[in-house]
């Protein structure tokens, strides 16, 4: 079922291989993808369906899939999300898209053949315009679909199909791969290069030891998803609060010092007093820091998170008003 999300008309059609009820965005031309994270390559594809479409005078749609294929397909092994299946549509209404169809990848979907994927829900069910896919995307039954497939069965069946090359920045890969990698290493000013801006997380504020408090640096605690890759340490961030901007300071890990319990993501907003208790805030990662670590008395600690603080200030004033572009859905 499609609805509107925004007063900028982004519309979400959601459906599976037995059908989708795509409403106004019947007939677009769709960009093909899992885009975990809209990178810059992502937006390549998404930017030649954009241009196919204003050309034919169609919409254009983000085509994409929950939960990520490889989630299904092998849910033994954890995957590191780049975005959460709301961030990700969020992202996807700031590339100026018209809408999103969103597909269920179950049992059904999994097993369709490439060319029943192409006839039977290109064209079939949701009446493509045209199509636009990465180099490297791959879709069907043992993933047989490949990019060249897909252009020969639009010269078939009557829709163009715009293929994007790779992407390279500075001779690294422009991949969620690269991204996740980056994270990783703690890189956020390289993952944010390869995004095209700064890798966030959202979340709701929860409750916590209160223990920053006492420290002197109260903290609006999030719980990010155990599969979270994110090397463990400091790092200078830039909220998002309700459109309220704060620059402020994060660890996140372990808490060496304390329990060395689940990790958990503690954000210090500078110059802010209030009750975040239950709101859904933005977190951006703008900087490395430090690592996490164990110091030999909590007065180091305190001295340690203070000289944080000023380093992550002088961080995020060289960054200037960096932040995710993200849709109002």
């Amino acid at each position: 079922m499609s609805s509107p999300l925004s007063a900028k008309h982004f519309h979400v059609a959601r459906g599976g291989a037995q059908g989708i009820d795509s409403g106004p965005l019947a007939g677009a031309v769709v960009a093909i993808g899992n885009f975990d994270g809209v990178h810059r390559g992502h937006r390549a594809v998404i930017g030649a369906a954009r241009d196919s479409a204003r050309s034919l005078g169609r919409k254009a749609a983000a085509l994409t899939f929950t939960p990520h294929p490889r989630l299904f397909l092998r849910p033994q092994d954890a995957l590191f999300r780049l975005s959460s299946d709301r961030d990700k549509l969020r992202l996807l209404a700031a590339t100026g898209l018209d809408g999103a169809i969103v597909m269920n990848f179950d049992a059904a979907l999994a097993t369709t053949s490439a060319e029943d994927f192409v006839g039977k829900i290109l064209v079939g069910s949701l009446g493509i315009g045209g199509a636009a896919i990465g180099f490297d995307f791959h879709f069907g039954k043992n993933r047989a679909g490949s990019p060249t497939f897909l252009a020969e069965q639009g010269a078939r069946l009557g829709f163009a199909v715009d293929i994007a090359p790779p992407l390279e920045d500075e001779g690294r890969p422009v991949s969620s791969g690269a991204v996740r990698a980056a994270l990783a290493a703690g890189r956020v000013v390289e993952a944010a290069e390869l995004l095209g801006g700064p890798w966030f997380v959202s979340g709701e504020v929860i409750h916590g030891d209160k223990r920053g408090r006492e420290l002197g640096f109260p903290t609006a605690n999030l719980k990010l998803s155990p599969s979270c890759g994110l090397k463990h340490g400091i790092y200078a961030i830039r909220a998002d609060i309700a459109g309220m901007r704060r620059d402020g300071v994060a660890s996140f890990g372990r808490r060496p010092m304390f329990d060395d319990g689940a990790p958990l993501l503690e954000v210090f907003l500078f110059d802010f007093d209030g009750d975040l208790y239950g709101q859904a805030i933005d977190v951006a990662f703008i900087g490395w820091i430090r690592h996490e670590q164990k110091f030999e008395s909590i007065e180091t600690l305190k001295r340690h998170m203070a000289a944080d603080a000023v380093h992550a200030r002088d961080t995020l004033k060289r960054a200037g008003n960096a932040f995710p572009a993200l849709g109002d859905i």
